[in-house]
């Protein structure tokens, strides 16, 4: 995969990505199984467990893209 010449990922890819979370938000209140998520989604069992645990911790709101990860920290300073 090419990043832009900033790195990470594009805004398209991060809104795909966030889609892909929120999908597996209703899935886990249905009480569908891990591997089975991972197997439809096509994503690690692992990023599965990842999500799950911060939609138990802070539902769907949990799951929302925090944007991107090199954005520089705006301090008072």
């Amino acid at each position: 995969m090419r990043y832009p010449e900033d790195g990470g990922l594009t805004a398209e890819r991060r809104a795909f990505r966030e889609g892909i979370r929120l999908q597996t938000g209703g899935r886990f209140a249905a009480g569908e199984e891990t591997a089975v998520i991972a197997k439809d989604l096509r994503v690690s069992v692992r990023s599965v467990e990842r999500w799950r645990r911060a939609w138990r911790e802070g539902g769907m709101e949990a799951l929302r893209s925090a944007g991107p990860a090199n954005s520089p920290t705006v301090t008072e300073a």
